[in-house]
């Protein structure tokens, strides 16, 4: 039986359900490099007749531009070389806003979320959200006026945002780490900008951005793990971001790992695994550590920075400090466990790691792997890769792209996408 995911990439012939038709055409043309016709037939399932007439439209709009001969083994030295067809990246472009604790990004990106234009700003925890808010609108202005892309091009708004978001209505309904409850961001961006706006965590959103052009496509079931100033994970299935029935799955980091002792969460709880695995929580028992041994190479690296980050503490463990690999060590095994008990409950068959996991791959994951392998139930740990992040640290950025590019152009109900949409809302 086909899975959700190879439905997406198959159409129907019914007039009824256009919209279909174009989504397995526009995704398969993401797929792939050059492709025909025929070939495109042959792979959704829809009558060349079909085919022809969805293409034709696109051809006028300039999404997609024909050129040469495909290049397949099978066609070599049959008949006439069949023209193929391209997707053209540059007809429209994306922005992506990916909101984090402290700091916020923006990129316009084209449709295969090659990056045009993109920025940064900081902003203190304090800062009220509406404050926030008009900076991240002040700096989408500023990207796409600084990637020379004309505004009716750009299709959307992509959001993806740290704590809970309901997605149906682009409120951000609790974020902890930013003191922020139910804050209508798309509605506020959307009325600000004059553009379509979709909101989600912004760790769910790189899942999606994973899937969508990244190390997960193609792959049924997949996770991604973020650890920063908090943890989090987001899922992919077939396809598909998988949020839960009140747009709470993946809220790995508020998971209980001590009952009794542990430390003081921000969501109000004590013991959480954000606790022993965040950027935060390494760094005060890093600072402990240091000041034990104010001799030594961690205490060393700290003092080289007026504000020390975990790349200072990375460093030190390179560098040959063994207590410093213990630490990490240890805080990798808490981390090998959660993994455990996620592969136990979702059995993806990629996770995919960002943030400090990204960064100090080297040192974290090889005990994040095998404490994952060990014990999870069954030996399905065997069974599951676990990688870095393809985008590394512009993970945030991408997954807010493909956000957008997915709500209004790759999987939009109708065509109304694909022409000037901002202009309509002008």
């Amino acid at each position: 039986m086909a899975t959700t995911l190879q439905q997406n990439l198959i159409g129907s012939n019914s007039s009824t359900i256009k919209s279909h038709n174009l989504r397995a055409i526009l995704l398969m043309l993401l797929r792939s490099e050059y492709i025909s016709r025929a070939r495109l037939a042959e792979l959704t399932g829809l009558s060349t007749t079909t085919i022809t007439n969805l293409i034709a439209e696109l051809l006028a709009q300039g999404v997609v531009v024909e050129e040469g001969a495909e290049s397949s083994p099978s066609q070599r030295g049959v008949g006439r070389p069949r023209m193929a067809l391209r997707l053209a990246p540059e007809a429209r472009y994306a922005v992506g806003v990916h909101i984090g604790v402290g700091s916020f990004q923006v990129a316009v990106t084209d449709l295969r979320a090659h990056i045009r234009c993109h920025l940064r700003q900081l902003f203190p925890l304090d800062k009220p959200a509406e404050a926030v808010l008009a900076d991240i609108i002040d700096l989408v202005n500023q990207a796409i006026a600084g990637s020379n892309v004309r505004r009716q091009d750009v299709i959307g708004v992509g959001v993806g945002a740290s704590g809970l978001v309901d997605p149906a209505t682009g409120v951000n309904l609790l974020a902890p780490n930013l003191s922020w409850r139910n804050i209508a961001i798309r509605d506020t961006l959307a009325q600000r900008l004059k553009l379509p706006v979709c909101v989600d965590n912004n760790v769910r959103a790189m899942a999606l951005g994973e899937a969508l052009f990244g190390a997960a496509q193609n792959v049924r079931v997949s996770a991604f793990v973020y650890a920063r100033m908090g943890v989090g994970s987001g899922f992919v299935v077939d396809g598909q971001p998988y949020g839960g029935s009140n747009a709470g799955a993946g809220e790995i980091g508020h998971t209980t790992f001590l009952v009794d002792g542990g430390a003081a969460c921000r969501c109000g709880n004590t013991g959480c695994l954000e606790t022993l695995i965040s950027e935060p929580a390494i760094m005060a028992l890093a600072h402990r550590l240091a000041g034990q041994d104010q001799a030594g190479i961690l205490a060393g690296y700290l003092e080289q920075v007026e504000q020390p980050t975990i790349e200072q503490v990375f460093a030190a463990a390179r560098a040959g400090d063994q207590a410093t690999r213990r630490l990490l060590d240890e805080r990798a095994r808490y981390m090998g466990i959660a993994l455990a008990n996620l592969v136990n409950i979702l059995n993806p068959e990629l996770i995919l790691v960002g943030g400090i996991f990204f960064q100090g791959q080297d040192l974290l994951l090889p005990a994040m792997e095998q404490t994952m392998r060990q014990r999870a139930f069954a030996n399905l740990g065997e069974r599951v890769r676990l990688r870095p992040a393809s985008f590394g640290r512009q993970a945030g950025i991408i997954g807010a792209a493909a956000l957008a590019l997915t709500h209004f152009f790759y999987q939009q109900n109708d065509l109304v996408s694909l022409y000037s949409i901002s202009e309509a809302l002008l």
